[in-house]
This record gives C-alpha cells, structure tokens and sequence, in this order.
C-alpha cells in the first residue's frame, strides 16, 4: 500500500500518483499521513482506488472524484467533494461550506456537521449528513438527494429544482419556492437505500420529512417577482 506523508513529499506528487494508477495496477489502496489542512487533497481522481486521509484536510478535498473512495479520517474545509461525478467521499469529521457543491453523482457520507450552502447546485449526487446542515443549503439543487439526520438552517432549498431534500430534524426556515411534500413509498424506498449505503441502521425512514419544489419558479410570474 503507497503512503505519502505530507510533511514530508510535496502534494503535487500525491496526486501526480493517484492520477497514474493504470487499470489493473496492484496499487490501488493509498494512505495519506500529515495532511496538516492541505488544499486539494486528491483532487481528479478517476480510477477505483482507496485513498485514507489521516487528518484533516483544507479546501476542495476530492473534488472531481470519479469512481475512487475517498475517506478522511478528521475534518475537511470548504468545497470537499465539489464537482464529483461518482464513487463515495466519506468525512468523518465536520464539513465546512458548500460541500457537494455541482455534484453530477456518487454519495457523500459526513459523520458530522455541514456548514452553509450544503449541496449548492447539485447535480444528480447523493449527500448524507449525520449531524446539521447551515443556512442556504441546497440552492438552486437540480437532482439528486440530500439526507440529514439533525436540523436544517435557513433558507433550506432556496430557488429549488428537482433535488429531493429529506430532513429528520427541525428547518429554521424554507428558501423560495421550497415546500413539504408527501413522502410517497418511492421516497421511503430511496431513503432507505441511502441510509443503508452511509451504514446508518438506527434510523427509519419513516422519521424524515421530505422538501422538494413547489414549481412556481419555473417561469416568470409578475406575482412572485419579490421571491426571485
């Protein structure tokens, strides 16, 4: 198994690794020691690989992810995971802002706590946060799922698409053109799977509350020119 200590070998050389996995290669497992809050830690992967982040890690932390498991054993600053398109980026710590952000696929688990602007824009990913999320989060999502077992904060869902928002706590407040929708058994079945997926077994479901778009924003309308 490659490890690479930050505090020791530059972090362009990490990633210069990571990229250069060729199919079949037997190096496919990484461990990352010392990453000290380092920005763009393993950034662009694309191949099947493990990598274990031991520490916690600064801005834009697997970004671009394709098919790769990324685990950070501690904190990630902003933008963890932004842009991914599949695979699974697991935080075992608390997130900062705009997690998920873009996100065209893939799930991302975080243990903790999201900051603001959790799953901006996404794009068809899969978010579970175990803890809270901040205000903003899920502006203008387009598809995709965000699970949160704690509360929301503002704004939750502002300027919504199609994303689904499923919410086990309380919401300070929805975003425009966010409302509560019925959970349908097609909701509870994709929670379910997702909660399976994150390894989440003490939770049912049943227990969520489920947001989603009202639709009205779609086109312009004089009568809601306050909201836009």
């Amino acid at each position: 198994m490659p490890t690479f200590d930050l505090a020791a070998s530059p972090l362009r050389e990490l990633n210069q690794a990571l990229h250069d996995v060729a199919p079949g290669s037997n190096d496919v497992t990484f461990e990352v020691l010392n990453p000290r809050g380092s920005h763009a830690v393993a950034v662009g992967v694309d191949a099947p690989i493990r990598v274990d982040v031991r520490g916690s890690v600064g801005y834009y932390c697997a970004g671009m992810n394709s098919e790769g498991s990324i685990t950070v054993h501690g904190n990630a600053g902003p933008g963890v995971a932004e842009n991914m398109m599949s695979g699974t980026v697991t935080i075992k710590g608390d997130a900062s802002q705009y997690a998920g952000a873009t996100g065209h696929g893939g799930l991302l688990v975080i243990e903790g706590n999201a900051s603001s602007r959790c799953g901006i824009s996404m794009k068809g990913i899969d978010i579970v946060v175990k803890g809270n999320i901040g205000h903003m989060s899920a502006f203008m999502a387009q598809s995709g799922n965000l699970v949160v077992l704690g509360d929301a904060g503002d704004a939750l869902g502002d300027s919504l698409y199609e994303a689904r928002l499923f919410v086990r706590g309380s919401v300070k407040s929805l975003g425009a053109d966010c409302i509560k929708k019925e959970m349908r058994p097609e909701h509870l079945e994709v929670l379910q799977d997702l909660l399976d997926r994150a390894g989440i077994t003490d939770v049912k479901p049943s227990e969520f509350t489920r947001y989603g778009s009202a639709r009205q924003l779609y086109n312009f309308n004089i009568d809601n020119a306050d909201a836009y």
